[in-house]
C-alpha cells in the first residue's frame, strides 16, 4: 500500500538541469549528432514534465494510504480501493516512461542503442556487486 520512489524517478526525474545532465551523460560516447541530442532532450523534457505530475499524484495516494492505515479503525474496502488507484497511477507512469523510451529509440541508431544496452548491463553488474558487498558488511540482525 505504501510505496517509495517509482521507476520513473530515474532517467526522466528530478530537475530539468539534472535531467539534461543525465541525457548528456547517456549520449556521451555514442557519437550522437547535435540533432539527435536536441530531439532526445526535447523528448526527455516532455516526459519529465508529465512524470512530475505523476509523482505528485503518487505522493497524494501514498498520503491517503497512510491515513487509511493509521485510522483508529482500518477500512479494508478503502485500503483495497487505494491499492487499485495506486495500480492505475503506476500503470499510467509506466506507460509514459515506455513511450519516452520508444520515442528515444526512434532517434538513435541500432548501434547507439546497443551501446547503451551494454552500458546498462555494466551498470547493473556494478550495482549488483555493490549490493552484495553491502550485504556482507551489514551486521547480522538479532
Amino acid at each position: 500500500m505504501m510505496g517509495g520512489r517509482g521507476m520513473h524517478d530515474g532517467m526522466f526525474g528530478g530537475s530539468p538541469e539534472h535531467m539534461a545532465q543525465r541525457m548528456d551523460h547517456m549520449l556521451d560516447g555514442l557519437n550522437a549528432s547535435d540533432a539527435q541530442r536536441a530531439q532526445i532532450k526535447q523528448i526527455a523534457q516532455a516526459a519529465a514534465a508529465d512524470l512530475q505530475a505523476q509523482r505528485e499524484t503518487g505522493r497524494a495516494l501514498r498520503q491517503k494510504s497512510m491515513e487509511i492505515f493509521t485510522a483508529p479503525n482500518v477500512d479494508p474496502a478503502a485500503a483495497e480501493s487505494m491499492r487499485q488507484q495506486m495500480l492505475v497511477q503506476h500503470d499510467q507512469a509506466s506507460r509514459r516512461m515506455l513511450q519516452a523510451m520508444l520515442d528515444v529509440s526512434r532517434v538513435l541508431t541500432p548501434e547507439q542503442r546497443a551501446k547503451i544496452g551494454e552500458r546498462m548491463k555494466e551498470r547493473s553488474a556494478l550495482m549488483q556487486e555493490r549490493m552484495q558487498r553491502m550485504q556482507r558488511q551489514a551486521p547480522a540482525s538479532k
